[in-house]
């Protein structure tokens, strides 16, 4: 494979996700007219930092990732904020996956055996928790083969939603759930933590030279794949769609095609489960300098006493990571861009086209999104 294919796999796979079996609900209960002025507006936004982010890594020496880049660029406070967004966002996504992931094995096993709701999620969380401690080095590996699961599981149900689709189905706008999509949508969309990696997977100038143009189309499929998914899902179930998209199909696709779904699901939300944690243990035991044991405890434990104590709703998790990860790293992305075009060591092989206010009309869109999602979800 190719630096080029394998970078725009690599980012369409970091950036199709858990996020996308939130989708079908929120469209269904915003309307089809709110979900789409959102993807255009924040698809736009995410795409731009991720050109943003491209462009820095090119700009400056060295290997790093987010954390190491706001060092440079904005000192101990730009790190300080990142640590803050690194263990708050992960967490918050460790804990969606827990949700989503007890869900789809409750779907799987529900059938033969029935057993209270909390013990599908500790059964999917017990045996992931123990794979982080032992590193997952195998499983990292295998990112694509999960990701291509999670592809096959979108296009099956595509393919036999559409005899069952009605647009009677389909709400246009919803001005009480206006502001419901922002945080879901914007989880679904990040994948700025690819970028650096495929910075360096490409080691010649010519594949370089396409960087830019593989961030816009990873997008643009990402984009396109959501809303195909989104779309089949919601014009079959309607207002009875569920947060994780796929229990409500059960009356018209079938018991056999869920079960289905939901097995491709779980291996997918498991896979991002094992990276995300490992990720995490590893910025607490080298960022942090935490001991190992501590290190492990916290990422393992953390999400599932959240959710123990209460915090169970798929949608409200994934609102509040996309939030947190999306307008905080968000912003220090437009930092960091705007500090190595003035401050950068060498020549980027692209440069963003972008009129100057642009990265400052993103920063409004973040903040002012940001803002409007809290009070009226309050």
């Amino acid at each position: 494979m190719n630096p080029a294919t394998l970078g725009l796999s690599t980012l369409i796979g970091t950036i199709v996700g858990a996020g996308i079996f939130g989708l079908p609900y929120v469209v269904a209960r915003s309307g089809l007219l709110v979900a789409l002025f959102y993807f255009v507006i924040l698809g736009i936004c995410v795409t731009y930092l991720h050109l943003f982010f491209g462009e820095v890594c090119l700009r400056t020496p060295g290997k790093h990732r987010l954390i190491g880049y706001a060092g440079i660029y904005l000192g101990s406070l730009g790190k300080i904020v990142v640590a803050f967004s690194t263990i708050a966002g992960t967490i918050g996504a460790l804990l969606a996956f827990l949700i989503i992931g007890g869900d789809f094995l409750k779907i799987i096993i529900s059938p033969f055996a029935n057993i209270s709701p909390p013990w599908y999620h500790i059964l999917f969380w017990l045996p992931l928790s123990l794979l982080v401690g032992a590193g997952i080095r195998l499983i990292a590996r295998v990112e694509l083969v999960t990701t291509a699961a999670l592809f096959l599981m979108m296009g099956l149900i595509f393919l036999l939603a559409l005899p069952h689709i009605s647009f009677a189905n389909f709400s246009l706008f919803s001005s009480s759930n206006f502001f419901l999509p922002y945080g879901v949508i914007l989880f679904s969309l990040i994948g700025w933590n690819a970028i650096p990696e495929i910075a360096e997977l490409f080691r010649k100038r010519q594949d370089k030279l396409q960087f830019d143009n593989l961030i816009v189309v990873a997008s643009a499929l990402a984009i396109f794949l959501y809303a195909a998914f989104a779309f089949s899902v919601v014009g079959v179930s309607g207002q009875e769609t569920t947060q994780e998209g796929l229990s409500g199909l059960l009356p018209f696709l079938g018991n056999g095609v869920i079960v289905l779904g939901a097995f491709f699901g779980l291996i997918a939300v498991g896979d991002s489960f094992l990276i995300m944690g490992s990720y995490l243990k590893n910025s607490f035991l080298h960022d942090f300098h935490m001991p190992a044991k501590l290190s492990l405890f916290i990422t393992a434990v953390a999400p599932l006493v959240l959710y123990l104590v209460g915090f169970r709703e798929f949608i409200s998790v994934i609102s509040v990571a996309g939030i947190i990860v999306g307008v905080v790293e968000g912003l220090v992305i437009i930092g960091l861009f705007l500090q190595a075009r003035a401050k950068g060591q060498r020549k980027p092989e692209y440069r963003v086209k972008v009129f100057a206010p642009v990265p400052f009309l993103i920063a409004f869109v973040l903040i002012g999104g940001t803002v409007a999602a809290l009070v009226f979800s309050l």
